[in-house]
């Protein structure tokens, strides 16, 4: 994902670009275009065929988010669910100047659901994928900035790019741009960082929190963001203070007394001279269960590859011949407790006789594998295993050797 987006090595831009500063990259030095990604026609495809209903979609126009009522409906016999496109509605207001945003496409559409799985990969951060299809001479939204990184792709036509410094550096999810109005009006008044038109195949990278804006030209716009929210400092802490919230001493009510400047001083610093001494003595146990909930919040904010029912309870039925891996994106981690082996899943614990440990781990660690193949177990007890997870979707059946990986 990484080497179609950057027109530079993933580590340079690790080392230089990621979180510090915009990266332009032009289509000479990518692959050239994104319209595997998304182009005009699957744009219609979406809109027109796909049934596509809110929020997955919404319209904007000079910086105002227009009221769903105007573009969305019902469907007619068998589908009189309101908050779907009403596609002739949709092209009154695109015509009107409206930009179009199809929003959660790694949730939609297959090359997009691909392509952010490997953003996940690559980046170790949640991803999503937004398209922003502008009519000519046009602009969806006024200056701001974003709480997450974005990797801007141009699908098709062409966009000015403004990209001025940040006015506020790195902001959380809770410290959006309405925040600071005030600051980006006067930012803008400046000459910017970037000023660029984005043609076919050309990508810009923004670290959140540098303030843009972007205006279709003659031509209508289609551009691609890949959001990425990346974990931060502010999380560790917070998943560390919530280690802390075991411990009876942290949850004691603090002293009586007049809440005067000196007091609260006071009783702050004890309170942190208290935490500094945890985290230096109890410094393992709080950063592997620091580590566990980041693990957690990280599979809540990511999902996995979605599971195919019907090609996933066929190849329970016959697991004596399945061929079968791990679930690519399923966090999970694999423990021994007594004699028996213990699976724990984001949503759900699996406990497995001891024999099994060797087995779950080559799952685990992403081994393709059929009943005869299962280290420490015999077909009988592999192909038992092997049905057990196919219908938990913790694995899912392999039908190539493209499918593996």
């Amino acid at each position: 994902m990484l080497q179609r987006c950057v027109a530079t090595d993933a580590r340079r831009f690790a080392d230089e670009y990621w979180g510090r500063k915009p990266l332009l990259s032009r289509a000479d030095a990518l692959p050239r275009d994104f319209s595997d990604l998304l182009s005009p026609d699957t744009v219609d495809e979406l809109i027109a065929e796909r049934g596509v209903r809110a929020p997955f979609i919404r319209l904007a126009r000079e910086g105002d988010v227009l009221p769903k009522d105007c573009y969305l409906g019902p469907a007619g016999f068998g589908a009189e669910i309101p908050d779907q496109i009403d596609s002739a509605k949709l092209l009154s207001q695109f015509v009107s100047g409206a930009t179009i945003v199809l929003q959660g496409l790694h949730r939609l559409w297959p090359p997009l659901i691909d392509f952010v799985r490997q953003a996940v990969d690559e980046l170790g951060h949640p991803a999503q994928a937004n398209a922003y299809v502008t009519p000519p001479v046009n602009r969806g939204f006024d200056p701001h900035y974003d709480v997450h990184d974005v990797f801007v792709l141009q699908a098709s036509g062409s966009k000015r790019w403004i990209v001025h410094e940040p006015v506020f550096e790195h902001p959380l999810s809770s410290q959006p741009w309405t925040q600071h109005r005030a600051e980006i009006e006067e930012r803008v008044a400046d000459a910017p960082v970037i000023d660029t038109v984005l043609s076919e195949g050309d990508a810009l990278y923004l670290p959140r929190g540098w303030v843009h804006s972007a205006q279709a030209l003659e031509m209508t716009s289609i551009h691609l963001t890949i959001g990425v929210a990346p974990v931060t400092g502010v999380d560790v802490a917070g998943a560390v203070v919530d280690q802390l919230a075991s411990s009876a001493s942290f949850r004691e009510s603090l002293p009586m007394g007049a809440a005067d400047a000196d007091e609260t001083m006071a009783t702050v610093s004890k309170v942190m001279a208290h935490m500094v001494g945890a985290l230096r003595d109890e410094a393992a146990t709080l950063s592997a269960g620091a580590a566990a909930r980041l693990s957690r919040r990280h599979a809540d904010r990511t999902r996995p590859v979605s599971v195919r029912p019907l090609a996933a309870f066929a190849a329970a039925e016959r697991a004596t011949d399945a061929v079968v891996q791990w679930r690519h994106g399923l966090c999970a981690t694999v423990d021994r407790s007594g004699d028996r082996i213990v699976l724990r899943l984001p949503d759900r614990t699996m406990t497995f006789p001891q024999i099994c440990g060797d087995a779950v781990r080559t799952l685990h660690l992403g081994g393709v594998v059929d009943a005869t193949s299962l280290p420490g177990l015999d077909r009988a007890d592999a192909t038992v295993l092997i049905r057990r997870l196919l219908r938990e979707g913790v694995v899912v059946p392999v039908n190539s050797p493209a499918d593996a990986g």
